[in-house]
């Protein structure tokens, strides 16, 4: 971010680990999906050269961030147990991190064991779907490992999640939700907090869209704010086409969580959400 009107924030840079992550501007979490049946790009990137491949495309158009997956999440998937889920993770892990030294790696799970082990192989960040609610020891593997945390709200779980969506006010619910895990994990001493409100997780269409327009109600946490919505089904549903056809309404409403005050945007495609960034800050600055 430049410019005679851009004011900085020590309070807006975090460590992950010894790592930096200025959100001054906001910054991309790459999405590195080590699965067969993920929604979008499920087998892509399994064989080592393909992650390998996929990571250094990613790096070098802008991700800070790589998050890597190895349990689809998607309606309608089945938990998966975390030896099988670290036996895809433990190499592909320690190889990426030797090749890129210089992005935060992030690991999406919802076992505590899992994040245990990523922490050991040098991992800064967890991403959990289910805001500590699947696995009761993992705030305190957050803690013990100094762990930045990716705190997501998610409504069910994954298999039924979107048969038996939320019924009442969703607002209230996700603000609800952050308030009470977050007093636990700051009691904890957790120092890099990241929210996720959820997008698609046990959520109706029209909820999420309610939660994308008024992001901003949850800035009073005073944390930053992750929006997931790339290539989501309440894009592509709604627009009655599929996930390969959904690049452009994830930038349209990546500019509308940029605008709410999204800092983080989880993504597949890199260089489309550093061009939407990129405008945006200029667009501010004008």
């Amino acid at each position: 971010m430049s410019g005679k009107n851009t004011v900085f924030s020590e309070k807006l840079i975090y460590d992950c680990r010894g790592k930096r992550l200025d959100l001054n501007e906001a910054k991309i979490m790459g999405i590195l999906n080590l699965t067969t049946d993920s929604f979008y790009d499920g087998g892509l990137y399994v064989k080592d050269h393909l992650y390998l491949k996929r990571v250094e495309e990613m790096a070098n158009q802008g991700a800070d961030i790589i998050d890597v997956g190895a349990a689809s999440t998607k309606p309608g998937s089945l938990f998966i147990h975390a030896n099988e889920e670290w036996k895809i993770l433990e190499s592909a892990l320690k190889v990426l991190q030797k090749e890129h030294p210089q992005l935060i790696f992030s690991v999406d799970t919802y076992h505590s064991e899992t994040a245990k082990r990523a922490a050991d192989v040098g991992v800064e960040m967890i991403n959990d779907i289910s805001g500590g609610n699947f696995d009761k020891q993992m705030f305190d593997v957050i803690a013990e490992n100094n762990l930045a945390y990716v705190l997501m709200h998610i409504y069910g779980i994954p298999e039924t999640m979107q048969q038996n969506t939320f019924e009442g006010d969703i607002l209230e619910e996700v603000d609800s939700f952050f308030e009470k895990q977050r007093n636990l994990l700051q009691k904890k001493g957790i120092k890099t907090l990241i929210l996720d409100p959820g997008f698609g997780f046990g959520k109706t269409l029209d909820q999420n869209y309610s939660l994308l327009k008024n992001l901003s109600k949850f800035s009073h946490f005073d944390l930053p704010l992750l929006v997931g919505v790339s290539r989501k089904s309440m894009i592509f549903r709604y627009l009655q086409t599929n996930p390969q056809q959904a690049a452009n309404g994830t930038t349209v409403l990546n500019t509308f969580a940029l605008q709410n005050g999204a800092k983080l945007l989880r993504v597949h495609d890199v260089l489309e959400a550093k061009e939407t960034i990129r405008l945006f800050v200029k667009y501010n600055q004008a």
